[in-house]
């Protein structure tokens, strides 16, 4: 027979590594002994806008946990934005977000589903869209929903209250994407939510909503924002500086290397499954010097390009970057550009056709720094003009690196 406060504490401990706010722990335990006692799985609710079709490692935090609950016997609901997309959820944004078509939420979708598989087994998991009943929704109901909520209430919300203190316009629809989001845990009749921190506002009126409508409130489960590769914004594509989950071994294991020493502990915490007491040990070798961090965070790499490829994959990720990085030896597989005939300014090739900088100044700091170089040679003169005659290795910085293919 089952120890079902035993199991209770072991369901938490598995499902509360790295959540940043429970709302709230009495609960979530009360739900687990339920669902033990009476054997009945828990539903449990990610939703995600597919305002994009490229997944990158901080998606993968909320997935991942996903997939815990699914392994421990739970109803996982995956909810997409089919309906809410075309808002966008402006949590974060400093301006209205451009309303989406249909078509682009399509090619989207089908993006995200593409990739989610990486991670979730989608013949185990329910894939639902919030457009099959937000569609539906007549104007009573719609404003039945507005009547239980004030202007008062929305613009508490943080994001809100600095864009109208700025004079910046919040428009009526982005009032209405946390309410949506709420309707659906309703629709749904979700028990647990999954979302960023960042979410809370959104996650909340779920509950709001539920107490209303006569359900048993959500729980509201919190993960933190995973920091970019620049260790100072969230990851984020549009930012360049993320993982993404389709990106090549090589690719992954070099932008792990390129992390603070301190970021690793949080990517080793968020974006991998190794025991949190393992993860304390390999600090404390850091810390008092029996580990060199370097090493530490080459498993790292290891580590994240397993989850996505294969651990044989990880370990030839890392000796190609100990190849190339360590021993300096190029007489690898590099990844590769193709250019025909002519020339190119130093500044559009980093820029514009390689995309190692983010920016024009950037990429003058990388060359007066020094960190330019083709094939050997480095180059300093920000105006150099690059001939593309024939084949080179060009590189910015330690950790970029490619191949220019002249045809």
């Amino acid at each position: 027979m089952v120890d079902i406060e035993k199991e209770v504490e072991r369901q938490f401990k598995i499902l509360t590594r790295g959540v940043e706010d429970l709302i709230s722990e009495e609960e979530f335990k009360s739900k687990l002994r339920n669902s033990i006692k009476n054997n009945k799985p828990l539903v449990v609710k990610l939703g995600v806008d597919p305002t994009g079709s490229d997944l990158h490692i901080g998606h993968a935090v909320q997935l991942r946990k996903l997939k815990k609950f699914q392994e421990l016997g739970h109803r996982v609901k995956f909810l997409i934005g089919s309906f809410t997309a075309k808002i966008g959820d402006p949590t974060g944004k400093s301006e209205t977000r451009k309303m989406l078509t249909s078509e682009e939420i399509a090619k989207n979708i089908k993006g995200w589903l593409d990739q989610v598989q990486i991670i979730l087994d989608l013949d185990k998991i329910e894939v639902v869209y919030n457009g099959d009943w937000l569609e539906k929704l007549t104007l009573e109901d719609t404003l039945k929903l507005l009547s239980q909520f004030t202007v008062a209430q929305m613009i508490q919300r943080e994001d809100f209250a600095k864009r109208l203190e700025a004079g910046k316009p919040v428009s009526l629809v982005e009032f209405m994407y946390p309410i949506l989001q709420g309707y659906d845990s309703v629709a749904i009749e979700a028990d647990i939510e999954l979302g960023a921190t960042e979410q809370k506002f959104n996650l909340l009126r779920g509950r709001d909503l539920q107490k209303n409508a006569g359900q048993e409130q959500q729980v509201c489960m919190m993960t933190p924002i995973l920091v970019g590769l620049d260790g100072v914004e969230k990851m984020s594509k549009s930012l360049g500086n993320y993982i993404g989950l389709r990106e090549t071994p090589n690719d992954m294991f070099g932008k792990v290397m390129s992390i603070s020493d301190e970021l690793m502990w949080n990517y080793y915490e968020l974006a991998t499954d190794i025991e949190l007491e393992e993860i304390a040990k390999l600090r404390k070798g850091v810390e008092n010097g029996t580990l060199h961090p370097m090493d530490v965070k080459k498993r790292l790499g290891v580590e994240i390009v397993a989850m996505y490829h294969s651990r044989e994959e990880g370990e030839k990720a890392r000796e190609w970057f100990e190849n190339v990085f360590s021993k300096k030896n190029l007489n690898v597989d590099l990844p590769e550009k193709e250019f025909s005939k002519g020339e190119i300014k130093i500044i559009d090739l980093i820029v514009k056709e390689l995309e190692f900088c983010k920016s024009t100044s950037e990429a003058r700091r990388m060359i007066k720094q020094g960190a330019v170089k083709i094939d050997e040679d480095q180059i300093t003169d920000l105006n150099y003009i690059v001939k593309l005659e024939k084949d080179f290795v060009f590189r910015v910085g330690k950790k970029k690196i490619v191949k220019i293919i002249v045809k």
